[in-house]
């Protein structure tokens, strides 16, 4: 789909940014609201009280009495990025606060589906836990909660998921988007929810003079801040404040070469430098290596990774996970071009009129793992709403949804689940990501009904593809200092993005860069210096530049370092000829 430049709307609103502050550096603020400094102040001691988490004293209390008995705790994660570092912290976590017995358990997505699943709770009986504690699911887990505590099994959610109207009969459940709870920040990711309950455990235990009276040294949790981090950037919640103070240390640890072996490890197979990692490498480049892990075989690998006590284990592990994702990427590409093969043979592609507001697809052989990311990639290329099914069991369909701004993805499903009670067997997720199970012969029944909510609940301007642009830059604003000032102000990410900018160009040179990519030399003016830009993917623009073209230009802001030397480059994400 073609994409639109526009550029945002100042607020009419008086900042209270002092003189210092750059003045595109305020326009890019205000286009984020944030008009006070304190919005950007990211101490740690400005982060919300844990006490503010509904039932986090209950879930506190059970530790305590895990901790004073030594009970065996099993750890049960998702198997995602943000399942695999909440598994990570809380191990290693509750081991550094004395806790003996920790072990952990992910469910491999293939055999036991999603959540605390009866099916992964006989799988844990067999170590004979005494506590199960969930990290980044659980929420909607009835039945696998029921069966642990029929056993004599103490069960502490930790969740962020959207709850359902009935909630499982656990010791504790701490979700700050459960009804009643008044934690101020509704977009912690699992890992962050992980992060806060450790938080509480160890102010109490402070305040009880619990390290003290066991001649135990109080630990930092500090060094747990970069899985905290690429948790929840790679999990794609809304960076509000909260979450930016959480990223923000999270990132300075890793910049200052404090990250965890994994972590390191992770980075050297990317190729990415940790001196100048920014919240977009968690995203784009440590993400997806973790995910690979869960998405084709178990996510296992990747909490080992993270877990790691060396950076020479680490390596060996982050290896294979970098091999995984290789062979994902291989699995996705052949999975998107069968997708477009089928929307063109219904002409889809040819005519924007003919495109439904959501896109619903599956075909037999869809590798179940991949599933989510051809969804994200589907909806990032055709911008509505995408939901991409594989076979399960037992003539069952999984599915995997991904939508855009203003279009919560959960309460449409919801929503058919009510007037269509009989159809959705199971779903779950939040406004952007969700999940569901479907018998596979209603697959054609719940395509119609998808589309039909949409064409009846999506206004047509929802799905115009707009590239919010902070405005034009003036080439002294082309300079090394001022990308940095741009990267250090962040970190940015979901709903407070990464600046972007527009402007017009002359090309003055271009040359290729592999088969697919372009390097240019642009003119703000035809008698201008060149600054240096590159465009990623021209293969798919469907056009390619050529020298003297003027063109209009949406890009942000980076730095190419080689070979010591540093220059500002200019990254198109989207380019058209004027």
């Amino acid at each position: 789909m073609d994409k639109v430049i526009v550029r945002h709307i100042a607020p009419t609103l008086q900042d209270h940014f002092s003189n210092e502050t750059h003045p595109v550096l305020k326009k890019i603020y205000w286009h984020r609201d944030v008009t006070i400094p304190s919005e950007v102040d990211y101490h740690l001691n400005s982060l919300y009280p844990p006490d503010q988490l509904l039932n986090s004293g209950k879930a506190v209390a059970c530790l305590i009495e895990a901790l004073t008995r030594q009970k065996r705790v099993m750890i049960i994660g998702d198997f995602d990025a943000d399942g695999a570092t909440s598994t990570a912290l809380m191990v290693s976590a509750l081991r550094d606060l004395g806790f003996k017995h920790v072990d952990y358990l992910v469910p491999n997505r293939f055999e036991y589906g999603y959540g605390l699943t009866p099916e992964i709770v006989e799988v844990a009986l067999k170590r004979e836990p005494e506590l199960i504690i969930t990290v980044d699911n659980g929420i909607s887990s009835i039945e696998g909660v029921a069966i642990a505590k029929a056993h004599g099994v103490g069960v502490i959610i930790t969740d962020h998921h959207l709850p359902p109207d009935q909630l499982p009969d656990a010791d504790a459940i701490v979700n700050p988007n459960q009804a009643g709870c008044l934690f101020p920040s509704k977009c912690l990711a699992g890992v962050g929810v992980a992060f806060y309950l450790i938080l509480a455990l160890r102010r109490y235990l402070r305040e009880t003079g619990w390290f003290i009276q066991h001649q135990q040294q109080e630990p930092s949790l500090s060094p747990y801040l970069d899985l905290v981090a690429l948790g929840t950037v790679a999990d794609v919640v809304p960076l509000d404040r909260n979450n930016r103070i959480l990223v923000y240390h999270g990132l300075r640890r890793i910049r200052e070469g404090h990250a965890r072996p994994g972590i390191m490890a992770l980075l050297a197979v990317a190729n990415r430098d940790h001196q100048r990692i920014v919240s977009a490498d968690l995203g784009f480049a440590l993400g997806p290596r973790l995910n690979a892990a869960g998405r084709l075989e178990d996510m296992s690998i990747g909490i080992q990774c993270l877990l790691a006590a060396s950076l020479l284990e680490a390596r060996h592990l982050a290896s294979r996970l970098n091999a995984l994702n290789e062979e994902r990427k291989l699995i996705e590409s052949k999975m998107q071009k069968d997708a477009l093969a089928v929307l063109e043979a219904v002409s889809f592609l040819t005519s924007q009129e003919t495109l439904p507001k959501g896109l619903c697809l599956t075909e037999p052989h869809w590798h179940q793992g991949v599933i989510g990311i051809v969804a994200s990639r589907l909806k990032d290329r055709f911008h509505r709403p995408v939901i991409v099914f594989a076979e399960g069991e037992e003539g069952e369909l999984k599915g995997s949804a991904r939508s855009i701004a203003h279009v919560h993805i959960r309460d449409v499903l919801s929503d058919i689940a009510t007037t269509h009670p009989d159809l959705i067997l199971k779903f779950g997720g939040h406004a952007m990501a969700a999940g569901l199970t479907l018998r596979k012969k209603d697959f054609e029944r719940f395509k119609m009904a998808f589309e039909s909510y949409l064409a009846n609940n999506v206004a047509d301007d929802l799905l115009t593809n707009q590239l919010k642009s902070d405005g034009e830059l003036s080439t002294e604003c082309f300079s090394s200092q001022f990308a940095l000032l741009l990267r250090d102000s962040g970190p940015w990410g979901k709903d407070f993005p990464e600046p972007l900018f527009d402007g017009k160009f002359y090309v003055s040179d271009l040359r290729a860069i592999g088969e697919a990519h372009l390097k240019l030399w642009l003119k703000p003016e035809a008698d201008s210096q060149p600054v240096e830009a590159v465009l990623f993917h021209v293969d798919k623009l469907g056009w390619k530049p050529e020298l003297q073209d003027y063109i209009h230009i949406a890009y942000r802001l980076d730095l190419n370092i080689f070979r010591g030397n540093q220059k500002v480059q200019l990254v198109i994400e989207h380019i058209l000829k004027v």
